[in-house]
C-alpha cells in the first residue's frame, strides 16, 4: 500500500462517511473480525439481530404491525431463521403499494433510491443511513480480500444512468481524490474504446470494476489493436450485475494480467456475495439471510436452483424481510478452503426471465444454450430471446471463422432442449445493443411463468398436452 492509499483509505474516506453520519469504518472493522468466526457462532448473531429486526418492525412499521397480526405471528419467539417461512414474501409490487407503510414511524434523514429497471419497471424505495453503512463496508471488506484497498487507481466501467447521471462538479473531486475514473459502459463504440484502453494504459490502475459483457469488450478490444495491458500491474477485476461465463473470466484475466472477482448483489437487495481470492462466493451473512424458494415459497434445499429471497439486518428504516429479487441461484453447503465461516453460494443462474421454459413446462437455467453457443468458433457475441413458447429467436454477431453450416447443428442443440416442434429463428447482426442501464443480457424470456401454472424450477406439468405446439421450423 502507497502512502496515498493509506491516506485516502485511513483518513480521507473515512472521515467522508463520518460527515454522512455513516458507520462504514466501524462496521467493515466488525465484519473483518466476524468472517472468521465458526458457521455457529456466526448463526447465533444472526438470528438475534433478525430477532431484533423483526420486533423493530413489529413495533414501528405499520406495514409489519399489520403483517405480523393477521398471521399471529410473534417476532420475540423466533428461535431459528427457518422461522422466518412463517412471514409471507415481500415482492416488488408489495413494496410500490405500501411505499410509505413500510417506513419506520420514527425513521429520518432518507434517501430515496431505485434500481436500474433492467428487467422491467424500476423499483424505488427509501434508504437509511444504516443500511448505506453496512453495503458500503461490505463491499469495501471484499475489496481488502484481494490486496488492494479503496484510493488505489481504479477505472469504473459503468452504466448506470444513477451515477452517470450524477457526476457533478462534487463527485467528480471526489473520485479524483479516491483515485477512481468513470468510463461510460453506454456507448463502446471503437472510437471510445480506443480512448479507454489509453486512459488504462495512462492510469496504470490496481483494480478493475464494471459489468462482465463491458470488460470482456474492452478487452477484446485491446486483443484486436494488438495493445498490452497485462504489464501494468492490475491487481483484480471486480465483475458484478451480470452472469460470469468461465470465458469471459479467461478473456479478463489474460488482456488484464489479474484475477477476477465476481461480486452479486443489487440496489434492493443489498450486497449480496462476493468472490474470495479461493473462488468462494461468500454471503454477507452477517447483513443478509438468503433463503432459496420455489414459485410457491417453499424452501428448496441446498444444490437447488431457488429464487433468492433476501432478509437484510440493517433495513431498520425500511425493512426488506423475505424479499423475493426475482433471481436464481443455488447455495452452497460446503466450507471454503480460506478458512471464512461466512456461507456460500455455488452459484448465480441469472433472473427468472433469464431462464428459458421448454414445451413441457420445465425451466432450462441459460447455461443449458449459452454453452452451446459459445462451443462454435466465429461467434463472437450473440443474444437468445424466447419469444413464447413455441419460438425462441437467436441473434448472433460472427467473424470470418464462423461456418454457417454450424446453423443446423444450433436449431438442433436448443430443440433438443426446449421440445422438438419449437420453432428456432436465426439471425445476423453486426452489434448488439446493451440494455438502458448499461447491461448486457444474453438470454430473454418473454414467457410468463404464472401462465404456465406457476411451476417450480426444473419442475414439469402433469398435463403436457395443454402444451401442445403447432409442427412449425424454421432455419
Amino acid at each position: 500500500m502507497d502512502f496515498y492509499t493509506y491516506l485516502v483509505s485511513r483518513l480521507i474516506f473515512p472521515l467522508q462517511e463520518t460527515l454522512k453520519r455513516h458507520q462504514t469504518l466501524k462496521v467493515r472493522r466488525g465484519l473483518e473480525a466476524t468472517q472468521w468466526w465458526d458457521p455457529d457462532r456466526l448463526e447465533a448473531l444472526r438470528i438475534e439481530r433478525l430477532r431484533a429486526l423483526l420486533v423493530e418492525a413489529g413495533t414501528h412499521v405499520p406495514y409489519y404491525q399489520r403483517c405480523f397480526e393477521r398471521t399471529g405471528f410473534n417476532p420475540s419467539s423466533l428461535r431459528s431463521v427457518a422461522d422466518l417461512c412463517r412471514l409471507p414474501t415481500l415482492s416488488k409490487a408489495d413494496i410500490r403499494a405500501n411505499a410509505d407503510a413500510l417506513r419506520h414511524t420514527h425513521a429520518a434523514r432518507l434517501t430515496r433510491s431505485s434500481t436500474g429497471g433492467s428487467s422491467g419497471e424500476p423499483l424505488s424505495f427509501l434508504i437509511g443511513s444504516e443500511r448505506v453503512s453496512h453495503d458500503v463496508a461490505a463491499k469495501w471488506r471484499a475489496t481488502r480480500w484481494f490486496d488492494v484497498d479503496i484510493g488505489d487507481p481504479e477505472i469504473v466501467l459503468w452504466g448506470s444512468p444513477i451515477e452517470l447521471g450524477t457526476q457533478d462538479r462534487l463527485r467528480l473531486l471526489r473520485d479524483k481524490l479516491m483515485r477512481s475514473r468513470l468510463l461510460s459502459a453506454f456507448d463502446m463504440s471503437d472510437s471510445n474504446l480506443d480512448r479507454y484502453v489509453e486512459t488504462i494504459r495512462r492510469q496504470r490502475p490496481r483494480m478493475l470494476f464494471g459489468y462482465p459483457y463491458s470488460m470482456t469488450h474492452l478487452a477484446q478490444h485491446a486483443q484486436r489493436r494488438g495493445v498490452a495491458l497485462n504489464d501494468l500491474g492490475i491487481k483484480v477485476a471486480f465483475v458484478t450485475s451480470e452472469s460470469l461465463y468461465p470465458q469471459q473470466r479467461e478473456i479478463i484475466q489474460q488482456v488484464f494480467g489479474c484475477v477476477v472477482a465476481n461480486g452479486y448483489g443489487g440496489r434492493d437487495a443489498g450486497f449480496i456475495a462476493h468472490e474470495c481470492p479461493s473462488g468462494g462466493l461468500h454471503i454477507t451473512a452477517e447483513d443478509i439471510i438468503v433463503e432459496t424458494l420455489d414459485v410457491n415459497g417453499h424452501p428448496v434445499a441446498n444444490g437447488q436452483a431457488g429464487e433468492v429471497t433476501i432478509t437484510h439486518l440493517a433495513t431498520r428504516d425500511y425493512p426488506f424481510i423475505r424479499y423475493r429479487t426475482g433471481d436464481i441461484a443455488v447455495l452452497d453447503d460446503r466450507q471454503c478452503s480460506c478458512g471464512r465461516g461466512l456461507p456460500m453460494l455455488r452459484e448465480v443462474q441469472g433472473r427468472t426471465n433469464d431462464l428459458l421454459i421448454a414445451a413441457d413446462g420445465s425451466s432450462m437455467p441459460c447455461k443449458a444454450f449459452t454453452f452451446l453457443l459459445r462451443e462454435i468458433p466465429g461467434i463472437d457475441s450473440f443474444k437468445v430471446i424466447q419469444e413464447s413458447v413455441a419460438r425462441t429467436r437467436i441473434v448472433l454477431v460472427t467473424s470470418a471463422a464462423y461456418d454457417p453450416i454450424s446453423e443446423q447443428g444450433l436449431i438442433d442443440g436448443f430443440r433438443r432442449r426446449l421440445g422438438r416442434e419449437v420453432r428456432i429463428d436465426i439471425e445476423y447482426a453486426a452489434a448488439l445493443a446493451v440494455e438502458k442501464t448499461g447491461k448486457f443480457r444474453y438470454v430473454l424470456s418473454k414467457v410468463d411463468r404464472d401462465s404456465l401454472g406457476g411451476l417450480p424450477l426444473g419442475a414439469k406439468p402433469a398435463q403436457t398436452e395443454s402444451l401442445a405446439l403447432p409442427a412449425v421450423c424454421s432455419t
